[in-house]
């Protein structure tokens, strides 16, 4: 199971369930989900058991 967060900048944070948000990333204000997921994508899992923690940003970037 994970936990999933996300902050006022768009930002979203997998933690597997239970686990605390790493020290790097504790600065920002995270708001968890209420629920848990049971699955996620295969690359979000690995990294997750990797790294301890996934992390993209949704924000629409302009590239020009």
């Amino acid at each position: 199971m994970f936990d999933i967060y996300r902050n006022d900048k768009r930002d979203l944070l997998v933690l597997s369930a239970g686990a605390a948000v790493p020290g790097l990333y504790s600065a920002h204000k995270w708001r968890k989900r209420r629920r848990r997921i049971l699955k996620v994508s295969g690359e979000i899992k690995s990294a997750v058991q990797a790294k301890g923690y996934y992390l993209r940003n949704l924000r629409v970037t302009n590239s020009t």
